[in-house]
């Protein structure tokens, strides 16, 4: 498989666990959901609460998916001047870069 494949196989793991929030936490979300839907930040439609609850469902879901422990909640990713938590695609991104480094 090609990174991009990769990267979309993720985006479609963060749709899905985004759109479960929304099932289980009466999470309110944009209509539309792909990989430039922002997620934390200045557009983003979660709080921090709902965007560690994402990560770690995101982590585990990566886990299954691809037989890899990743781990995406990094103090320092917060800092980052793009985070990689602003979008969807953006997240997808940082989660590949995470599985790859390995």
């Amino acid at each position: 498989m090609t990174r991009e494949d990769d990267v979309r196989q993720v985006v479609d793991l963060i749709i899905d666990n985004v759109n479960q929030l929304k099932d289980t936490q009466g999470l309110k979300t944009p209509a539309r959901l792909d990989s430039a839907t922002a997620l934390f930040g200045g557009d983003g439609f979660l709080d921090s609460m709902a965007l560690v609850t994402l990560v770690v469902a995101v982590e585990q879901a990566i886990e299954e998916k691809f037989g890899t422990n990743v781990s995406l909640a990094d103090p320092g990713a917060m800092s980052q001047e793009h985070s990689p938590y602003r979008t969807i695609g953006a997240l997808a991104d940082y989660a590949i870069r995470r599985l790859r480094a390995g």
